[in-house]
């Protein structure tokens, strides 16, 4: 049986593609490794931070976030990652708040306009001054 020469340049290819990034992840890990001997005992780290190692470090695995993690221990990275699923399922963007809902920013400018050039007005006159196509329904008088 003849070998295709597409399979062997692609090997070949693919061989240099693969240890060129090993080559870069290794001199990544030791420049990590050296800055961070030189920073303070504790990083302070925003929540956007510790969301974006959790996602990165939950795709990695524990075994392999044990010889990469510098920042925090494995376990803490995946408790930041299961706390960062929980959030997302917790139904917030459902929830209703109290109060009353907000008017649009353009009403509220024309009706601030209204009452500095018109101080003498009460509101009800305000409001009935006000083009009712710009009310909405739910705040007419």
């Amino acid at each position: 049986m003849k070998e295709n020469p597409w399979a062997r340049l692609l090997a070949y290819v693919t061989g240099l593609i693969n240890q060129e990034l090993l080559l870069k992840n290794e001199y990544l890990a030791a420049e990590n490794r050296i800055l961070r001997a030189q920073l303070p005992a504790r990083l302070r780290l925003s929540d956007l931070e510790r969301s974006t190692l959790a996602e990165i470090g939950k795709r990695l695995g524990r075994k392999a976030l044990a010889q990469v993690a510098c920042v925090a221990k494995p376990d803490t990275i995946l408790a930041w990652y299961r706390k960062l699923i929980a959030k997302k399922f917790d139904g917030s963007k459902h929830r209703r708040y109290p109060g009353r809902p907000a008017i649009e920013p353009k009403l509220e400018e024309l009706i601030v306009k209204m009452a500095r050039e018109n101080s003498g007005w009460v509101t009800t006159e305000l409001w009935a001054r006000c083009p009712t196509s710009a009310i909405p329904s739910r705040i007419r008088l």
